[in-house]
């Protein structure tokens, strides 16, 4: 059996000093938007919580997908290295970016530097920018492949971006994870579901993300983004049903309008043609501090 963690969206805070100057520009509106709402409902301690937990399951990897920061300052994505170097090893850990880590113009190239051993393929170098996406990771029987939908965009929007440069070779790599019999996990920060979020938050390329799942199949789809706990399915070749699974933020407090932090788990057995998968969510009850078990199901590939 295979255990592989997921979480998201820890928006690790408080911010750091902001100068004026960096603050001419979309960092302004999210500036407010921390000051009004993200500081008050984001918890570091629930983080903590989160991880403390999620590590004393003893998972044999660990899929973080986005989202470490806030504004991308510079002084938060050093944070952010020194606190996932503070979590695990590369080795254990994955990451892909979130449109947080790509705030604006610039960030995302220092972000993925900073973070690159964390987001490096199978013998292949850190990467130093943005450019260096998907990438592949194997682990025992499990394939993680790794995308990135995180891009700069303008004030008041959140969206992503699936390239059909990404999607053409990100396809050849779960073709080659299939061949060899593994199971294929996909790491997205947007989610590639119609009406999964706002039009404003939206992922551009769902349509070319779901052709590529329909040629050549997934075992497992992995989001963050929207702060919610969700399962949805989209259709894989020879009418098999993927499993693409949200997750609430890790950062969330207890008393927001989204519910409090929690962290998925899947159980993965069998081989090819023949995977078993059970799905637990382990997080923080409301008026509750200790995460504990909140739900569990088995997911299937095929269709009913």
């Amino acid at each position: 059996m295979f255990k592989l963690a997921h979480f998201s969206d820890i928006h690790l805070g408080p911010l750091p000093d902001v100068t004026f100057r960096q603050l001419a520009s979309k960092r302004v509106t999210g500036y407010i938007n921390w000051r009004r709402n993200r500081r008050l409902n984001l918890d570091h301690g629930i983080i903590d919580r989160i991880t403390d937990d999620m590590l004393a399951q003893d998972p044999d990897h660990v899929a973080l997908t986005g989202d470490l920061v806030n504004l991308a300052l510079d002084k938060e994505i050093e944070a952010a290295k020194l606190w996932l170097e503070g979590l695990s090893s590369p080795e254990n850990v994955t990451v892909v970016p979130g449109n947080h880590d790509a705030y604006v113009p610039g960030a995302l190239d220092k972000a993925v530097k900073a973070w690159g051993p964390y987001m490096a393929g199978d013998g292949k170098k850190p990467p130093k920018d943005r450019h260096t996406f998907p990438f592949v990771r194997e682990r025992g029987t499990v394939a993680l492949v790794g995308v990135s939908s995180a891009r700069a965009t303008a004030p008041f929007l959140a969206s992503g971006y699936f390239t059909k440069k990404q999607a053409k070779a990100t396809r050849r790599l779960l073709e080659e994870a299939g061949e060899k019999g593994l199971f294929r996990v996909v790491m997205i920060h947007h989610p590639p579901i119609r009406g999964a979020t706002g039009a404003h938050k939206r992922l551009y390329g769902i349509r070319r993300f779901q052709k590529m799942i329909r040629k050549v199949g997934a075992e497992l789809v992995l989001h963050g983004h929207t702060h919610l706990p969700t399962v949805h399915h989209i259709e894989g070749p020879d009418s098999t049903s993927v499993p693409v699974v949200g997750v609430a933020a890790a950062g969330q407090a207890h008393g927001g309008s989204k519910p409090p932090a929690h962290y998925n788990l899947f159980e993965i057995e069998g081989e090819a043609g023949n995977w078993s998968i059970r799905h637990s969510r382990r997080g923080a009850r409301e008026g509750t501090l200790e995460p504990t078990l909140l739900s569990s199901e088995e997911l299937y590939l095929q269709r009913p």
